[in-house]
């Protein structure tokens, strides 16, 4: 007989438990989230289904040394880039529902912005590799990711969850969780990652595995969603978490 899966609403007071004193220790800042968006690539090839992690560089001013998703912020140039497929209908929904001013423009860039993120910081391209190169793409790294030949495709993309930083955080960020199958990298750059890089490694770990890594609170719990999604079909139609801080603690609300 399996295990009975944990009730969700249970990770908002674990979380709790391991960083409200810490949290509450801190002063209150006037810091404003930044809307960010981070990608969790899973692999299902194998016996059991494995998510690409990379540990940050222990220079870096957030979660310096922490394994973590590629990710970051959203940039204006991801409202810009085209694309060779649309996100699908009910994700776009759930996106929009964040949002102050819900629209597919906004859902869309959140999208992209983890497709980018993941091609600078892990050299892998989310996409379609059959339509030839973008035309007039953003400068800077969607120029980059045009030049390889990639259109970036949403089709693939799941909404796992948000995270809002506490406001006692002197960064903040309003952080999305993305999720896509493995089998959506159409092609991989060599080198990206390094002893200089933002992620000095890259592994493919099972859930259970990279639960034992350093982690931040935020993305182990966020891990378990996932986990918990995935024992649950992986619908588009599930609940998605939103996680905020309250004076009592985390929170977990649902869109």
């Amino acid at each position: 007989m399996t295990a009975p899966l944990p009730h969700p609403h249970d990770f908002a007071a674990e979380l709790t438990r391991l960083v409200r004193g810490s949290v509450l220790a801190r002063p209150v800042t006037d810091a404003r989230p930044r809307k960010a968006a981070t990608l969790i690539l899973i692999d299902r090839s194998g016996p059991a289904p494995k998510v690409l992690m990379g540990k940050r560089h222990p220079g870096h001013k957030f979660m310096p040394g922490k394994f973590a998703f590629p990710g970051g912020r959203i940039e204006p140039g991801d409202r810009r880039m085209n694309i060779a497929g649309a996100l699908d209908a009910v994700t776009e929904a759930k996106l929009m529902a964040c949002l102050p001013r819900p629209s597919p423009f906004g859902a869309r860039a959140i999208a992209l912005a983890a497709i980018r993120e993941t091609f600078e910081e892990t050299g892998l391209l989310i996409g379609a590799a059959d339509m030839g190169a973008p035309q007039t793409p953003p400068p800077g790294v969607w120029s980059d990711f045009a030049a390889r030949g990639i259109f970036p495709s949403l089709e693939d993309i799941h909404f796992i969850g948000r995270a809002i930083t506490p406001p006692r955080n002197k960064l903040r960020f309003d952080a999305f969780f993305l999720a896509a199958d493995a089998g959506a990298v159409a092609k991989r750059v060599e080198g990206v990652t390094g002893p200089d890089s933002e992620l000095v490694e890259l592994v493919w770990v099972t859930i259970a595995e990279a639960l034992q890594l350093g982690l931040a609170p935020i993305t182990a719990t966020i891990l378990r969603e996932l986990e918990n999604r995935a024992a649950r079909g992986m619908s588009r139609h599930l609940p998605v978490p939103v996680y905020r801080f309250k004076r009592a603690g985390w929170e977990r609300l649902e869109v």
